[in-house]
């Protein structure tokens, strides 16, 4: 007799696999079903017979939800990859945003997101696209496990590791990438600032206390590995996550922080900081765009991307 599993998949229902996929997305049956426009009964009955059809539990409760067991994990990227490839298969270039309702799900720093989404947001509102977009917070320098779950559908931010392996796979990757823009790091202070007047020496910076954006919680950045290498150090007084926290601190204490130059507008205390390049050199920060290839054909993502990369292009003007 030929294994249990090759003749469930001959009779599998191919729409289970979808309802699988947006569960594991939403990691919630009510808001599934609302995704898909089923009831929550009937969404409980697909994921039953799914999982008659594996021969095991995908998803357990949780305490806002559902969980997935490893088996799901594993078996999710490649049932996302298998239902974009289909869809763009079947649909090519079908997209139309002022009919076809849609969400996206970008993961960037909240500096990035006030930089970019005005632009976005006046396009949507511009051309009535039914597009809504959620902007999850970006913890990493390495989005590229966010994006394979499919927790994310773009990952906006500075990724060198990232990218240098990706380069080096080449046609092999798995995601692709695009520059948005570059910028150059500046040391940031309040007007006012005993030290915002005149050349700011290495000695003067080291001697001032210090505010650290680091969006992944660590305790140095990039500043920090390069007075190293000249043997100083500086005293970091409060280490956030947000720009925008980072640009009120400044704005209204003595602390310092190093920002590149783009995004001291985004945290909208520009009129009430100056900037002064650093006594020491760092390297240039790029922004990348980093999206799953299975999202690569889908027309509806390249929508998505060409109105971010459009909106890179505004906000460097």
């Amino acid at each position: 007799m030929p294994p249990t599993t090759a003749l469930n998949f001959r009779t599998l229902d191919l729409n289970l696999l979808r309802v699988f996929d947006v569960v594991m997305a939403e990691r919630n049956l009510t808001r599934a079903a609302e995704r898909l426009s089923l009831t929550q009964p009937a969404v409980s009955k697909a994921l039953k017979r799914l999982k008659e059809s594996v021969g095991e539990d995908l998803l357990s409760r949780a305490a806002f939800g559902v969980k997935p067991t490893p088996r799901a994990e594993a078996l999710w990227p490649e049932v996302r990859s298998a239902l974009g490839n289909l869809r763009a298969a079947l649909a090519p270039d079908q997209f139309n945003p002022q009919t076809d309702a849609t969400s996206f799900r970008i993961a960037m720093a909240d500096a990035t997101a006030a930089a970019f989404m005005p632009t976005l947001v006046g396009e949507i509102e511009k051309t009535s696209a039914l597009v809504d977009l959620r902007i999850l917070p970006l913890t990493t320098r390495d989005p590229r496990p966010v994006l394979e779950r499919g927790d994310a559908d773009v990952a906006i931010g500075s990724f060198p590791e990232a990218l240098s392996e990706l380069r080096a796979l080449g046609q092999d990757a798995s995601f692709h990438h695009e520059r948005l823009g570059q910028s150059d790091y500046v040391c940031v202070m309040r007007q006012g600032h005993p030290l915002a007047k005149g050349t700011l020496t290495l000695d003067a910076y080291c001697a001032a206390h210090h505010l650290l954006v680091s969006l992944s919680g660590r305790a140095h950045g990039l500043a920090d590995q390069a007075l190293a290498a000249l043997n100083r150090e500086r005293r970091i007084v409060l280490t956030v996550n947000q720009y925008f926290t980072a640009g009120r601190v400044v704005a209204n204490s003595n602390l310092l922080t190093v920002l590149p130059a783009f995004f001291v507008e985004s945290t909208g205390f520009r009129e009430k900081v100056v900037t002064r390049p650093l006594p020491f050199g760092l390297p240039s920060l790029f922004v990348d765009m980093l999206w799953h290839q299975r999202h690569d054909r889908a027309s509806s993502h390249q929508w998505l991307r060409k109105n971010l990369l459009d909106a890179a292009r505004f906000a460097s003007e």
